[in-house]
């Protein structure tokens, strides 16, 4: 099966305890996506240009995702700019971090079952379909076998403000390996082979809440 997670491939996943560990520390109990407080990111915010950069993108570090910010004149620009009004402590490049962060805890937290995790992150709708598909695996005794082997690009592909309720979408490229165990220990979909695969995934926050939590409210392949 082709596509993204976990709309098109909702049965993928797998058991990763130390990552969700890993990105638990990253993100803390309040999971929001948060401004760094000891380094400036690598991507200046819309409105600033840095004199020998392309604003919108960088060049990764090793092992880092590439970081795609719009244009500051182009509408999702104008959008990202009427959101830092709104609350001047976003920064989308600081955002971008923590969407790679809870991509990463909500892949392997829905291939682990982990609701509790998922929880935190998902809206309610959201997490609904989540927890219908970890209990129709269970009863199905099936297993995941995920491995995210790189994120390789992160991008602000749209974003919205209404009222105080701000929307942001996220483009992620990502290598995956994906794979369903069946009861026999058998595969049953999926392959083992990396495939790449392009997600766009919205997070919503209402920006008036003091709870830093941007929540997955939907995703679809790109």
């Amino acid at each position: 099966m082709q596509g993204g997670f976990p709309i098109d491939l909702i049965l993928f996943g797998m058991v990763a305890a130390f990552l969700v560990l890993r990105l638990r520390s990253v993100l803390g109990k309040r999971t929001g996506f948060e401004r760094p407080t000891t380094e400036k990111p690598a991507v200046a915010p819309p409105g600033a240009r840095a004199p020998d950069a392309d604003p919108a993108r960088i060049a990764p570090a090793p092992g880092q995702p590439r970081v795609v910010l719009p244009e500051p004149r182009s509408p999702v620009g104008k959008a990202i700019g009427r959101i830092i009004e709104v609350d001047n402590s976003f920064e989308p490049a600081g955002f971008l971090s923590g969407a790679e962060g809870a991509f990463r805890m909500i892949v392997t937290g829905f291939a682990a079952g982990d609701r509790r995790t998922l929880r935190d992150l998902l809206a309610d709708d959201t997490y609904a379909g989540f927890e219908g598909a970890i209990t129709a695996r269970e009863k199905g005794g099936e297993t995941q076998r995920t491995e995210i082997r790189a994120v390789q690009e992160m991008s602000i592909e749209a974003a919205e403000l209404r009222g105080t309720i701000a929307d942001v979408s996220v483009r992620i490229v990502s290598d995956q390996v994906n794979m369903t165990i069946g009861q026999d220990g058998l595969p049953v979909a999926g392959t083992d082979a990396v495939t790449e695969i392009t997600d766009i995934w919205t997070f919503q926050r209402d920006l008036s809440n003091a709870d830093p939590t941007w929540k997955l409210v939907g995703t679809r392949s790109a």
